[in-house]
C-alpha cells in the first residue's frame, strides 16, 4: 500500500523527498524515531500522502493549507510536494524543528512552502499577510491533539467551507463525543470519516474531515496553550 501511494508522485518529487528522509536520517536533533530512510517512506510519506485525496477533493487544485505542528514537516512538506500549485505553511512553535524544516526546503528546492515559527493561535490573531486568520482551504494536522482541541486551533485559520483533515489512530468515542459537543461553537462540523492505511506502530488509521461551517467565533483563538489544557467540548472547555 505505500508503495502504491508513492507512485502517485513523478521522479522529480521523489527525489526531493529522498532529499528530506536522507536529512531527517542524519539529523543530530533526532526529530523523530524513524530514522531509516526507507521506513520513512512508509511511516512518513505513505502515511501524508493517504490524506492527499481528501485534500484535493476538499480544496481543489490551488489549495492554500496551513499545517499546525508541523513537527519535521509531514504531513505539510509531503503535500507541498504532491501539490506543487498549493501555497503550504508549516506551522510550528518549537524552534529546532523549524529549523530542520527550513534546512528540509532548502536543500530539496521546495518553493510552495514556508515555516511560519508561531503558535497556531498566535497565527490565528491576525489575517494575511501578517498572519493566517482565515486564509486557508484546508488544515492539516497529523496526531497532535484531541479532535475538539485540533478543530478549535482550525476554526480561526479557515475560510467558511474550510475543512480540517486530521490524521488520528484508532477512533476514539470520547473524543468524537467531545468534538460534537463543542462542534456549533467552534463553528466546525464533522463531516467524514475515512480509514485510512496503517503503518507499523499505529493500526487502525483514520482520518477526520471536520468543515467549517460559519465565520470564526468570536472569542476564537483562545490564548496559547489553552485549547490543550480545556478542551472544547469537556467540562472544563469553552463554557
Amino acid at each position: 500500500m505505500a508503495a502504491a501511494l508513492c507512485e502517485r508522485l513523478d521522479g522529480e518529487a521523489l527525489a526531493r523527498l529522498a532529499v528530506v528522509l536522507d536529512l531527517l536520517a542524519s539529523d543530530p536533533a533526532s526529530l523523530s524515531s524513524i530514522r531509516d530512510p526507507a521506513d520513512g517512506w512508509r511511516v512518513h510519506v505513505a502515511d501524508s500522502l493517504s490524506g492527499l485525496e481528501s485534500i484535493t477533493a476538499a480544496a481543489g487544485s490551488e489549495p492554500r493549507i496551513a499545517d499546525i505542528g508541523a513537527g519535521a514537516g509531514f504531513p505539510g512538506l509531503v503535500l507541498a510536494v504532491a501539490l506543487p500549485r498549493a501555497r503550504v505553511d508549516l506551522i510550528e512553535s518549537v524552534r529546532r524543528k523549524c529549523e530542520f524544516m527550513r534546512r528540509a526546503l532548502s536543500a530539496c528546492g521546495l518553493e510552495n512552502a514556508r515555516v511560519v515559527h508561531e503558535r497556531s493561535e498566535d497565527w490565528a490573531k491576525s489575517p494575511p499577510p501578517v498572519g493566517g486568520r482565515e486564509g486557508y482551504g484546508v488544515v492539516t494536522a497529523r496526531a497532535v491533539g484531541r479532535l475538539s482541541t485540533l478543530a478549535e486551533l482550525a476554526s480561526p485559520l479557515l475560510r467558511a467551507s474550510g475543512v480540517l483533515v486530521a490524521w488520528k489512530g484508532r477512533r476514539n468515542p470520547g473524543e468524537e463525543e467531545e468534538l460534537a459537543l463543542a462542534a456549533e461553537q467552534l463553528a466546525m462540523s464533522p463531516s467524514e470519516i475515512s480509514t485510512a492505511p496503517a503503518y507499523a506502530g499505529v493500526g487502525n488509521r483514520h482520518l477526520h474531515l471536520i468543515r467549517k461551517v460559519a465565520g470564526t467565533p468570536s472569542g476564537l483563538p483562545r490564548r496559547a496553550g489553552i485549547a490543550k489544557k480545556r478542551p472544547a467540548g469537556s467540562r472544563s472547555g469553552l463554557g
